[in-house]
């Protein structure tokens, strides 16, 4: 391709942005980079120093002729921009640690991208998403915007059904996570694998799979079942063999949320009384992580990066860009517009499948029905994103309290209130949307 292209990361100054470079110096030839752009908030500005002066680095060993350039002034970024990649937290990880210790004063799961926290998160990270796109509108009308920034499905869901914007896509490393580890439980190479996708962002099952266009799954299912691989487990104990084999599918991990719950809360618990919740250990191990990359001599990803999870990011990522880049037409498990991808669902509902990345964008795959077992916690779900989004795009608490007490989740709609309260109370300064001036006096009087 002859075009040199800008891409603009926002949330530049995060830990994953080395390793995103190094993926766009890989694919250089066939996606030549004129102008790469990292952009922050104030906040995160000596992180940004940072990792501008790591990225120039790895630049300069690399020899190509990328102009590299950092700044808090989002809007000079986006000017003319190609393509925009969001990795943004909105509160930092101290708005996390949040989202995953307060839910546990209720004993209720504790999580960034799952019950109560996932809805906070949403709360905070929606407005700044809508905020960024209708800076795009004016500045780079034609540019993409690549998601990664949690929660992924809901950010789409929020773009695509309530603003103008329609060139979003969330992208998540999971589902490319799954395949590979399924190529390497089959010892073969990934591109002789094919997973099929359904469902929604950390919601995903990998539900057919196969092996030189033979049908596997069962085979697959079985080994995870033995025990003889790993493929996608739940971090608190293995799936129920039984159960396993029942589904006929590859759950993500992150379904331990839902059917492991009880255990999960147990092992969030012990950590949060012992070395913290996760976001206090990402905390430590985000401290460490930028200790090693100011390092003078460091011209390179360090290896200490892949504690700090995420792997497989700057695959996602700089593939997706690719493949719109030169229309490719490859497949690609995004979150978009369902379509009639999945039978079960909206046509406008954001859902996480496989598609093929066209210069014009994704074209969902067609799957059909969700199979029965599968389908009720997704149709919860998806009608918990849709009121959360509204309620995020609104500022309407009554909205927000329907989309906390209907998470599958939280258990009882008086609690949901407290959590409800005590969450947005903490979360003020992130939530410009929401009018909390009575429950502010009602935390008062009590």
């Amino acid at each position: 391709m002859d075009k040199k292209l800008k891409i603009v990361t926002i949330g530049g100054g995060s830990g994953y942005t080395p390793e995103l470079v190094k993926g766009f110096i890989t694919r250089y030839d066939e996606m030549p980079i004129d102008e790469l752009w990292l952009v922050d908030v104030e906040e995160g500005a000596e992180k940004l120093e940072i990792i501008a002066k790591l990225c120039q680095k790895i630049i300069d060993k690399s020899g190509y002729p990328i102009k590299l350039m950092s700044t808090l002034n989002r809007r000079e970024a986006l000017k003319d921009a190609d393509f925009v990649l969001t990795q943004i937290r909105a509160g930092q990880l101290s708005s996390r640690v949040k989202d995953e210790n307060i839910p546990l004063k209720y004993r209720f799961v504790g999580q960034e991208t799952n019950g109560p926290g996932e809805l906070l998160n949403a709360f905070r990270t929606i407005p700044v998403m809508i905020d960024i796109c209708t800076e795009m509108e004016a500045l780079c009308p034609d540019a993409w915007l690549i998601n990664f920034a949690n929660p992924a499905g809901m950010l789409a869901e929020a773009v695509l059904n309530h603003t103008n914007w329609e060139k979003m896509i969330s992208i998540c490393n999971g589902p490319l996570n799954i395949e590979h580890a399924i190529a390497d439980a089959l010892g073969v190479d990934r591109k002789r694998v094919f997973a099929e996708f359904v469902g929604l962002n950390h919601l995903v099952f990998a539900k057919r799979i196969l092996l030189d266009g033979q049908e596997v799954t069962a085979f697959v299912v079985d080994q995870l079942v033995r025990g003889e691989v790993k493929i996608d487990n739940p971090g608190v104990s293995n799936w129920d063999a039984d159960f396993l084999t029942g589904i006929q599918a590859i759950p993500m991990s992150y379904l331990q949320y839902y059917w492991k719950t009880d255990e999960v809360i147990k092992a969030e618990q012990q950590a949060a009384n012992n070395e913290g919740s996760r976001a206090v250990v990402a905390k430590r191990l985000e401290k460490e992580l930028f200790s090693v990359y100011a390092d003078s001599d460091l011209d390179d990803v360090p290896g200490i990066l892949s504690q700090r999870g995420g792997a497989g990011y700057s695959e996602c990522a700089c593939d997706l860009i690719l493949s719109l880049h030169t229309d490719k037409r490859d497949v690609q498990t995004v979150n978009t517009r369902n379509m009639r991808a999945i039978d079960n669902l909206a046509l406008s509902d954001v859902v996480e499948v496989n598609c093929l990345i066209t210069k014009a964008g994704p074209i969902p795959l067609t799957t059909g029905k969700l199979p029965d077992a599968l389908n009720g916690l997704i149709q919860q779900m998806k009608a918990f994103e849709k009121v959360a989004c509204e309620a995020a795009v609104t500022g309407d608490y009554q909205k927000a309290l329907v989309a906390m007490t209907i998470n599958p989740l939280v258990s009882s709609d008086t609690k949901a209130k407290e959590i409800l309260d005590e969450m947005l109370i903490a979360n003020e300064e992130y939530l410009p949307q929401f009018d909390l001036t009575q429950l502010k006096i009602k935390e008062v009087i009590q």
